[in-house]
């Protein structure tokens, strides 16, 4: 799983309305933003049509199964991931592959459905933000969070700076960048063994996989992924925890000052510092 972060521009062809516009564009932004949270944001996106994608739907338990299998990049065995979770947690892409071009079409079809008849066709530009420095790619899920944070397999691109001393640190930085590149965090107490999932899968076992489960306002979410794919820490893996842990974990090899800020998608973070 790759967290990903991406800005969206949207470019409306149409008509002028009774306002002498083609649409508001205070209006259409929020509208459009909407749409795009409840059709793609803090989803997991699935490539439908890929070989190995397999998807079930649960309607007696009102969840779905997605089973997928890989390789991991240096590695020649084939490794799967698992989940069993709301409808709501997916986001299914009827393309091989997930990325920009995939994600585009899936967004255009989606918001033509949602637009007034003077606008004649939509379109559409995915982008990443532009980070100079270092950043980490992770997938987590926030359990306690009363909005889509809490679906259990969502991430973020995001930056990540380090100051020793008062200086940017390029060695710590590069460190968090491969230590946390496609990186699943997960939390301990979010642990439970394969036998206390729900959903039953041959290669699950506990030597190679870590399984999640935890419900919260939006349903039961479960998930088993292999153990080389993911961190476990002692807290919740808001942002402000992974800038504490990140910073806790320097200390033990800095005796430096030290300043981190850690960052969730576009310009939000979090800052823990040396006081």
């Amino acid at each position: 799983m790759v967290g990903e972060s991406w800005i969206v521009d949207i470019l409306l062809n149409g008509g002028l309305n009774e306002e002498s516009m083609v649409q508001d564009f205070g209006k259409v932004k929020k509208e459009l933003k909407h749409v795009i949270d409840d059709y793609v944001d803090h989803k997991l996106v699935v490539p439908a049509e890929h070989a190995c994608t397999t998807i079930t739907h649960d309607d007696s338990n009102e969840r779905v199964q997605v089973d997928f299998s890989y390789h991991h990049e240096g590695s020649e065995n084939a490794q799967s991931l698992h989940l069993y979770c709301p409808p709501e947690a997916y986001a299914f892409v009827y393309a091989d592959e997930v990325n920009m071009s995939s994600v585009k079409e899936y967004l255009k079809e989606v918001i033509k459905t949602h637009l007034p008849e003077n606008v004649h066709s939509v379109e559409l530009f995915l982008r990443e933000e532009a980070i100079p420095t270092d950043f980490y790619h992770y997938t987590h899920g926030l359990k306690k969070h009363d909005g889509n944070c809490q679906r259990i397999a969502h991430g973020h691109r995001s930056k990540v700076l380090v100051f020793e001393n008062g200086k940017e640190s390029q060695k710590w930085q590069n460190y968090w960048a491969k230590r946390w590149a496609d990186i699943y965090i997960g939390t301990k107490e979010d642990l439970v063994s394969p036998s206390q999932l729900s959903f039953q899968h041959d290669n699950i076992n506990a030597d190679s996989f870590y399984c999640f489960k935890y419900e919260s306002s939006q349903g039961e979410f479960e998930m088993a992924i292999e153990k080389q794919a993911c961190e476990i820490i002692q807290t919740d893996s808001t942002v402000e925890c992974l800038a504490q842990f990140m910073f806790d974990e320097l200390k033990t090899m800095s005796d430096m000052t030290l300043e981190v800020r850690a960052f969730e998608g576009v310009g939000k973070g979090a800052i823990v510092a040396d006081e």
